[in-house]
């Protein structure tokens, strides 16, 4: 179990599907959801010197990659440069409707990506974690 998930994608129903669904196995204490790339990473680089950050990072980001102006990969970039003293300790994963394998390879590579899930969400994606 997860003491904080932050949700980032621009589609608010599966924002919304997937916190329900989430919310039903009990998967985190709490949950922040964001509609876009760059509302997620104001509100990350607003922790960077508070020294009570720790209880409100998230453990777990389940990231879209198809946003508009940002997407999925330019918020791991921007992620990259964040100061935040425990981001390596931050899990995230791809989540999205993509079957590009070039989407699929660029997150393989990127050593941020724990793990490539694809839309829906599901229970059976999640055990075992």
């Amino acid at each position: 179990m997860y003491g904080i998930v932050m949700l980032v994608d621009d589609n608010e129903i599966d924002n919304m599907i997937n916190q329900k669904m989430l919310e039903s196995i009990n998967f985190a204490e709490k949950y922040y959801v964001y509609t876009s790339g760059k509302s997620a990473l104001d509100f990350l680089e607003n922790l960077v010197g508070d020294s009570s950050a720790a209880d409100v990072i998230p453990d777990l980001i389940l990231l879209d990659i198809n946003m508009p102006l940002m997407d999925g990969f330019q918020f791991l970039e921007e992620f990259a440069t964040l100061k935040i003293k425990i981001k390596n300790k931050i899990d995230i994963f791809m989540l999205t409707t993509s079957i590009n394998p070039s989407d699929k390879e660029r997150a393989d590579t990127n050593g941020l990506i724990n793990k490539f899930l694809t839309k829906p969400l599901t229970v059976n994606q999640l055990s075992g974690l």
